[in-house]
Order: C-alpha cells, then sequence, then structure tokens
C-alpha cells in the first residue's frame, strides 16, 4: 500500500514513545552497537504497529532496518514475519524475505530481532530446500548469525524435522556466549518434545561437558529424577 512507507510507519511509533522508559528498553539490547538508541516504546506497541504495516514493501522494510532505533528495527523484522506467516504469501516474495534477512543480518543485531524473524523468515523458506546456509551461520564468528542457525530450526521440528537442530547443536554446544548457549538449550528441548529419547541420547553423549545453562534449559520438562540424573552427570 502507498501509506506504508518506513517514514510514516516510525511517525507512527514517534506517536507513542516514552522517555521514562528508555532506560528500561537499553536493558533489552544486548549488541555492542553503541550507535543504538531506544525510544522507550512498549513492544506490544510496536508489534501492533507492526501488524498494521504489515504489507509494507521490501525497499520500505531495509529502511527501517537501517534505523539507529531499537524500537524501529524490532518493527522491522516484525514485519517481516507477519509477511512470512501470511497464507496469501508468494514463494517468490518468501524468498526475498528470506534474501533480505541473509543480507542486512548486520542490522538484525539482536536476540530478540532474530527469535522474533528466523522461524517464520529463514526456518520455513528452508524447510523444503537444503540446508547448507544455516551450517554456514552455525560456524560464523558473528553471535547473532549463530542464533540465527539454531533458532530458525524450530519451523522444522514443528514439522517433525528434529535432525538438523541437534546436528546444528553439536555445532555450537561449545559456544562461549551465554544468548547461543540457552538457545542450543532450549530448542533441544523442544526437539525433545518431539522425541525424548533422541534429546536423552544427546545429554548422555554431551551432559557432562556442555556450559550448564544449556544443560539446564534442555531438561526444564524432565521429572525431578531424570533432571538429577542429568545434573549429576555436569558434576562428576
Amino acid at each position: 500500500m502507498d501509506n506504508h512507507t518506513a517514514e510514516r510507519f516510525v511517525l507512527e511509533l514517534q506517536q507513542h514513545q516514552n522517555e521514562a522508559d528508555i532506560e528500561k528498553m537499553k536493558k533489552f539490547f544486548k549488541d555492542s552497537d553503541e550507535s543504538t538508541e531506544c525510544l522507550g516504546l512498549n513492544m506490544q506497541t510496536v508489534f501492533r504497529t507492526a501488524k498494521l504495516y504489515s504489507n509494507m514493501p521490501l525497499d520500505e522494510i531495509e529502511q527501517l532496518l537501517e534505523s539507529k532505533y531499537y524500537e524501529v528495527r524490532m518493527g522491522a523484522v516484525s514485519i517481516m514475519d507477519f509477511q512470512a506467516k501470511s497464507n496469501k504469501i508468494t514463494g517468490e516474495h518468501r524468498q526475498a524475505l528470506y534474501e533480505l534477512y541473509i543480507r542486512r543480518h548486520d542490522r538484525i543485531n539482536n536476540w530478540d530481532f532474530v527469535d522474533r524473524a528466523a522461524p517464520s523468515v529463514i526456518g520455513t523458506y528452508l524447510l523444503d530446500k537444503p540446508k547448507d546456509k544455516l551450517y554456514m551461520l552455525a560456524k560464523s564468528s558473528n553471535i547473532w548469525e549463530r542464533r540465527t542457525a539454531i533458532v530458525s530450526t524450530h519451523s522444522f521440528i514443528r514439522k517433525g524435522n528434529i535432525e538438523d537442530t541437534y546436528a546444528i547443536a553439536e555445532l555450537l554446544i561449545n559456544d562461549q556466549e551465554d544468548l547461543i548457549n540457552k538457545a542450543v538449550g532450549s530448542f533441544i528441548r523442544e526437539a525433545g518434545k518431539k522425541d525424548e529419547e533422541k534429546l536423552k541420547a544427546f545429554l548422555d553423549k554431551y551432559a557432562a561437558t556442555m556450559p550448564r545453562v544449556t544443560l539446564r534449559y534442555a531438561i526444564e520438562k524432565f521429572d525431578k529424577s531424570t533432571k538429577e540424573y542429568y545434573l549429576s552427570l555436569k558434576s562428576r
């Protein structure tokens, strides 16, 4: 739509900004990019506005990704997420969304940006395609590209494919970043809901050496005795 422009979107968000919440929102941004600023917006306001602008053209979305404001970039990835989840999306547009995400990963540079859009934009696009790109991202020096690699597999898990989740988890099992450790634990736990024995087999192999936070996230849904067993492996 003609009025679904980056400029109008930003103006809409600015009507809701709250100076008092700026410092609170800064706590959500974990990247070292010191040029990022915050408007001080409730995330529900960002998501609601993004839904209203969900027909925004891709070139306008890319303008939002260029913004120095955290909430504006969150708006951009939210619009991408809404588009990727649309029942009316064409294969051509789905590919274009995927390519935009990959090409502008330099601006998708926070954990919640990745979590918002990676499953629908990256994972869903790759459902019926080779997964090579995710394995490349898993080996990246960029923390957010590595997080995209594991988080994207959520779409595969939902369709019953858990093999790539475990394979990528193996690549990331000794990652030095807490935000990767937590993501790995979270998504092998999700894969475990499809096949608990495969999760246990993975833990039997890695529980003693994986980061403790990864293990705790992975075993979260187990009963008390099973949790204690795997935690005991870590303490040996």
